[in-house]
């Protein structure tokens, strides 16, 4: 197996086969099921690229060489294909497994049905690895750029390897970022675990701030493709400027990165304020129980007006109850302490609308805000739902009633709504899992009348237990700073309570599945990252125009390979 890894990187051609012929479409039996197997284990270490792994960039950066020299070895677009889902299938089952624990723990669904629905879910994310790699094989890969004798033989193991080109690197870079874009979009889109979150904490992060957490992926499989070129010709080929220029080039973007991190691309705005952050680690469990209500109602009430501060902030549905149905003593202690002190206070609820007949409608995972002085209260409606948690797709009602999910099918909010503001610092706000969608964040930044300068994220990942979703999902808030250039305040149930600033570095976080209150002293920022100014718009111009080059005719000179 050892000698069949390396295979990739030997030139040597097949004699045996003489006669020209078309390219044909490879038996997906033609790699043995050990190529795959290799595949997904690799797919599995990429997991440990990511959170709570410090330093997990630079593992990244490794496992991507490793698999794009394994994708090389596919001899078409169906073996290409089965390699990129395996891949994909090692990393997701590995890497969202957590889910497991809100449908079964949680949710009450029967184990094995959890574990199915788990495994099924993993497969569907992996079908974007899988249409990566099957663009990469039709624009680069080896019908392409392989000897089409043996391609038509179908004998791919004694076929030359695919050559690694620069044409092969920028498709794979383009052609995985497309991908992952796609997996963000699709259905809603489920952008976790995409790539670029890993280099938060590896050398390619600095690009986030110009393209992207999907920029960053297309510049992470770009390098990667590079190393793959230059170790190929160093080994096989010269040794000479072929294996010395992707080399440099893969080095300087990394080099690049690094220096990208020190970048500021905004300056501080407005005086700074001070935060309190509340994480009340109320039991998942007892939530919604009126037990539980009781308790989360004296818990927070307590946690706010304990002591004043700028802007005080709860998890997500930290008030487990209707916003109607709060009851009057706590709402005036609320009132009477944010006026009495100069507290602003954004506290999590479930929202509803009253009709004119007094039935309610359209419930919301809402989040409310009282400023001192000001009638009225500011609210913000969730957009992004979870699927299966928040919303129901269509037809898909009988899933969620296996599960003991209160409120599973909620009402959305705008898409673009407007600032929280304290002390005439403006706050963008969102909930829970809405942080992963980088681009709507901003776009609300640009699209703003007065640009927000702190980002709120207000969340509850009870539902997930002591797993590694906590400290997934604190990575991505950290790569929102990097994108937007400012600080990021999050108040969770269960951790990871923290404070975030600008440059995406954690500047203070509280223990996990604690009660306590975090405080800090917090810097708005003013202007816009280039990433802010274009959002997605770079990464997919580029990769579209590269791929369309791509596909472009391949017209090759007589006797030319």
């Amino acid at each position: 197996m050892a000698d069949s890894s390396f295979r990739i990187f030997s030139r040597q051609r097949n004699s045996s086969v003489t006669s020209a012929a078309p390219v044909a479409s490879e038996s997906p039996r033609a790699l043995p099921f050990w190529h795959y197997l290799v595949a997904a284990v690799l797919g599995t270490a990429n997991t440990l690229s990511f959170a709570p792994t410090p330093h997990g960039g630079w593992i990244e950066l490794v496992v991507f060489a490793l698999f794009f020299a394994w994708l090389s070895r596919t001899g078409g677009w169906r073996s290409a294909a089965m390699t990129g889902w395996a891949f994909g299938f090692g990393n997701f089952v590995t890497g969202v497994w957590w889910l497991y624990v809100s449908m079964h723990v949680y949710g009450g669904m029967a184990a094995p049905l959890a574990a199915a629905a788990v495994a099924l879910f993993s497969l569907y994310l992996a079908a974007y690895p899988a249409l990566s790699s099957v663009v990469w094989s039709f624009v680069a890969g080896r019908a392409r750029f392989g000897n089409e004798d043996a391609a038509a033989t179908r004998d791919i193991e004694a076929s030359p390897p695919y050559a690694p080109t620069w044409h092969g690197a920028f498709a794979f870079a383009s052609a995985w970022a497309l991908g992952e874009w796609l997996r963000g979009l699709v259905f809603t889109g489920f952008p976790w675990l995409a790539s670029g979150y890993a280099q938060v904490d590896g050398p390619l992060n600095g690009f986030g701030s110009i393209v992207g957490v999907y920029g960053v992926a297309w510049v992470l499989a770009l390098v990667a493709a590079l190393i793959v070129q230059a170790v190929y010709h160093w080994r096989h080929a010269s040794r000479g400027a072929r294996a010395l220029v992707p080399a440099a080039v893969a080095i300087a973007l990394i080099v690049a990165g690094l220096l990208l991190s020190l970048v500021q691309w905004t300056t501080p705005a407005n005086a700074p304020l001070t935060v309190r952050l509340l994480q009340g680690n109320v039991k998942q469990e007892m939530k919604f129980e009126q037990s539980g209500v009781d308790e989360s109602l004296a818990l927070y009430r307590r946690l706010i007006t304990e002591k004043p501060a700028d802007l005080i902030v709860t998890p997500e549905t930290a008030l487990p109850v209707l916003s109607v149905q709060i009851p009057q003593d706590f709402a005036v202690a609320i009132r009477s302490f944010a006026d009495n002190t100069n507290s602003s206070i954004l506290f999590g609820v479930i929202g509803v609308t009253i009709l004119p007949d007094g039935r309610a409608t359209d419930y919301t995972n809402s989040l409310f805000g009282v400023t001192p002085h000001m009638d009225g209260v500011y609210r913000y409606d969730k957009h992004y739902l979870v699927p299966f948690g928040e919303f129901v797709s269509l037809g898909f009602h009988w899933f969620v009633r296996m599960m003991g999910i209160p409120l599973g099918d909620l009402a959305r909010g705008p898409i673009a709504q407007k600032a929280f503001f304290v002390h005439n610092q403006p706050i963008a706000v969102d909930i829970c899992y809405e942080d992963i969608f980088g681009a709507e964040i901003a776009r609300t930044i640009r699209e703003q009348e007065t640009p927000a300068g702190i980002l709120v994220n207000s969340t509850n990942l009870a539902w997930f237990g002591n797993t590694i979703a906590l400290d997934q999902h604190l990575q991505i808030a950290r790569m929102r700073s990097i994108e937007t250039g400012r600080p990021m305040l999050r108040s969770t149930n269960t951790g990871m309570t923290a404070v975030i600033a600008a440059n995406g570095d954690v500047v203070s976080r509280l223990p996990t599945f604690t009660t306590g209150v975090l405080e800090a002293t917090v810097q708005g920022t003013s202007g816009r990252t280039p990433y802010v100014t274009s959002g997605n718009i770079t990464v997919i111009a580029v990769s579209l125009i590269l791929l369309a080059f791509g596909f472009a005719p391949n017209r090759k000179r007589p006797g030319k390979r």
